[in-house]
């Protein structure tokens, strides 16, 4: 087993209040949950946790797993979109792993075996105003592995399995059925105890854990579970607010205990994460001695940067209830062959930098327009880097599911122009402004989703608008 290079978690800026989902059933409700933007997805959350974890690094990524319960395509493997967007290797493999909870889990102990990179991303829902709509959170997580500088090393892992009917959903159905919590709760009680006298076995040292954290969709079992874990170890557990103040983000869920566990940890603590999702799975960690100055913003700074949003504009943005169409054409469906030549700039961002006079051009072309040089240019990829707006223009007319419609020119740091949307603007913007690329669905036609790059506002970590 490797270890934790790099990690980061992606939480959308929207809020929504839970009484206000509660409300439709004429019941109370407290806390927020996390919900991504109209052109926001699974796919687009993965790439929005992963961008920071493998700049630099591309080529040290050994493989990519994608881990959702809400995959955006059936038959097509989503992970290959991701991959494209972070401009990976192509000799490397990239491959989903499947519609279920148990996933997210999967995708790091198969990362964490030959330096790959696992990401767990998931939206959340349920029927109207139901329990699922209310607790569940939309996020995602990204987690580098490898064997130089790591944050953590990975010293146990041990699996525990059983079938039994807990919750299950049927393909294609985006409400899900749970059978009764106490239950479920009984059975991942004892999966649980099996994994902690499997550990033991190993030779772990359970007095010897520090923090743990357990991660479940079942609440019941998560809080017995809990419970058991911190009598058997003396540990504190950490996270366990997080189902309350974001919402349960399903398969992203133990990516984002781990985040909080690495954010708190102290150099040489030993740390556990446990997975329940039709077993138990447990990954013991120690922090290195350098985890201080290897890891970045904590998860949880990104907690309290949110608008809230109401409950109308929600189901909209899930196409729960249909909005009023657009007052123009149609778009035409997306084109496979022109998608496939353009693919470095349109799902990586990528474009070329003259080696004669320097000058930056989105896409690559074939002649300079500054010195007419023709073919001498070095790729640059502008997917991590911040630009400014330089002009913009807001359109009234055309259809958005969040208007209106604005669009901007903006200039890179490193050099280049670049025409875009803008999306999450929810405040007045000026020229000058300071905006960052955001890879973003642009539309589906005939089930093909249009992904492409888009510029939204900066975020300032220490603000928390409402809207």
């Amino acid at each position: 087993m490797t270890g934790i290079v790099r990690y980061h978690c992606y939480i959308p800026q929207y809020r929504l209040r839970r009484s206000e989902i509660a409300a439709a059933l004429g019941s109370n409700a407290s806390g927020e949950r996390s919900v991504a933007g109209y052109d926001e997805d699974t796919t687009t959350l993965a790439v929005a946790a992963a961008l920071p974890v493998v700049q630099g690094r591309e080529t040290s990524v050994g493989s990519l797993w994608l881990a959702t319960s809400d995959p955006v395509y059936a038959d097509k493997t989503n992970a290959t979109t991701v991959h494209a967007a972070l401009d990976l290797s192509p000799d490397i493999t990239a491959a989903d792993l499947g519609a279920n909870l148990r996933s997210g889990s999967m995708a790091l102990l198969a990362a964490a075996r030959d330096g790959g990179l696992a990401v767990l991303s998931d939206r959340r829902g349920g029927p109207v105003g139901g329990a699922d709509e209310r607790t569940g959170g939309d996020a995602s997580a990204a987690y580098l592995f490898g064997d130089d500088e790591t944050l953590a090393d990975i010293t146990h892992i041990a699996s525990a399995t059983a079938e039994f009917i807990d919750r299950w959903r049927a393909p294609g159905s985006t409400h899900a059925h749970t059978w009764e919590e106490r239950f479920g709760e009984q059975r991942y009680a004892e999966l649980a105890d099996q994994l902690l006298t499997t550990l033991d076995k190993q030779g772990v040292d359970l007095d010897g854990i520090d923090r743990f954290a357990v991660a479940g969709i079942n609440p019941r079992a998560v809080r017995t579970v809990g419970a058991a874990v911190s009598r058997r170890t003396g540990a504190s557990q950490q996270g366990a607010d997080l189902a309350e103040i974001v919402g349960n983000t399903g398969t992203a869920h133990a990516g984002l205990l781990l985040a909080d566990l690495l954010d708190a940890a102290d150099p040489g603590e030993r740390l556990l994460l446990v997975s329940l999702a039709d077993g138990a799975d447990a990954i013991i960690l120690q922090a290195a001695d350098t985890i201080a100055d290897l890891r970045g913003r904590p998860m949880r700074d990104q907690i309290g940067d949110g608008v809230t949003i109401n409950y109308p504009q929600y189901l909209l943005w899930r196409q729960r209830v249909e909005g009023e169409r657009p007052r123009r054409p149609e778009p035409d469906r997306p084109s496979a062959p022109y998608a496939w030549r353009n693919r470095r700039y349109k799902l990586s961002m990528a474009g070329g930098r003259c080696r004669g006079c320097g000058a930056v051009q989105y896409p690559l072309p074939t002649i300079c327009y500054r010195c007419h040089r023709a073919d001498e240019f070095d790729p640059v990829n502008a997917g991590t880097e911040n630009a400014r707006i330089v002009t913009f223009t807001v359109d009234r007319l055309a259809f958005s599911p969040s208007p209106p419609l604005v669009s901007a020119v903006v200039a890179f740091e490193g050099g280049g122009r670049l025409q875009c949307e803008l999306t999450d603007v929810r405040g007045p913007i000026k020229v000058g402004d300071e905006v960052v690329p955001t890879f973003r669905r642009g539309g589906t036609v005939d089930g093909i989703h249009n992904y492409v790059w888009k510029t939204c506002p900066h975020r300032d970590p220490s603000a928390n608008n409402e809207s």
